[in-house]
């Protein structure tokens, strides 16, 4: 069951792991087609291999600086693809709901519209005023309320805190109310 849920959480990292293979294997291809080349006496399929080492010792000798610096740009580009993709959690917009006979996700927009609605009804305002966003640790409520009719903060506070609870979930977010200090006309 933990293998399901972590599964369902995190990203796959497969997608970068097989654009790394297959570009250190057409590497090693090309290296060995040139290299099979040379040995057999024939001319470079395309650059030989001696040649290439000699010209990349000799950087920047030659070469226009602009071209330089685009193949540096796209060098850490991928680098910095590849690195990220490796140190990053990946973890998906999804939370654990406890469950103890099955693995249930719970996808954080529908979290977001339970507890909107749940928001909605504790503020006595229409669904265009109430704006949720779920993350990991922390569950943002944005409140406008109708102009002239008071809003209790805590009550919508509570109500959120309470369906946030009967949610049971993993990792438990924490509620944060924001109300707007300008409202709405009613209608």
């Amino acid at each position: 069951m933990e293998q399901i849920l972590k599964r369902e959480t995190y990203s796959s990292r497969a997608a970068a792991s097989i654009i790394a293979a297959v570009l250190v294997i057409a590497l090693c291809v090309y290296a060995l087609l040139e290299t099979a080349v040379r040995a057999v006496g024939q001319p470079p399929w395309l650059v030989d291999p001696q040649t290439a080492a000699e010209q990349v010792v000799a950087l920047p000798n030659g070469v226009p600086p602009l071209l330089l610096g685009v193949v540096g740009a796209v060098l850490v580009m991928a680098g910095l693809f590849f690195f990220l993709n490796a140190v990053l959690p990946g973890r998906r917009a999804r939370h654990i709901v406890l469950d103890r006979r099955a693995a249930v996700v719970v996808d954080d927009e529908v979290i977001a519209s339970a507890l909107a609605r749940r928001a909605r009804l504790a503020a006595n305002v229409s669904q265009e005023q109430v704006m949720v966003t779920v993350s990991r640790q922390q569950v943002e409520v944005n409140v406008r309320p109708t102009s002239g009719v008071p809003l209790s903060r805590n009550a919508v506070l509570t109500a959120v805190t309470d369906e946030l609870r009967e949610m049971e979930l993993t990792p438990a977010p924490e509620a944060r109310i924001n109300v707007a200090s300008s409202g709405v006309i009613g209608a």
